[in-house]
């Protein structure tokens, strides 16, 4: 299976995953010249930019440790432009959550970082 399909199968995994943990979807692959958000869904009071990533092993540090500081600043400065074109979501308070799927079992459940940084 090619890196595209792989991609695309974590993120709807995770966002079927994100839906049964209560949280509302509001947009998937939301896409600007400044980078892409994986999903952008509501938990309660909160806006939450989630980013999916899916590794086959730990080497390298994992899934979850591909989310280095630039990677961080992307979405940040994507986030930022998708909240100036949705004023409706800034009256919320917003955070980063990542969702990392380590090695090949499609039943093992994510590991979710809440807040896993910050701007």
């Amino acid at each position: 299976m090619d890196r595209n399909r792989i991609g695309m199968d974590a993120e709807q995994q995770a966002e079927h995953w994100l839906l049964q943990q209560g949280l509302t979807l509001l947009q998937r692959n939301a896409r600007c010249r400044l980078g892409e958000i994986d999903l952008i869904m509501q938990d309660h009071e909160q806006i939450v930019f989630v980013e999916v990533r899916s590794r086959s092993s730990r080497q390298y540090g994992g899934a979850a440790a591909s989310v280095d500081w630039r990677k961080q600043q992307k979405l940040i400065r994507a986030a930022r432009f998708m909240l100036s074109r949705n004023p409706h979501w800034s009256r919320y308070p917003c955070r980063f959550d990542v969702l990392a799927f380590e090695g090949d079992s499609e039943s093992a459940p994510p590991i979710w970082y809440k807040d896993a940084f910050r701007p």
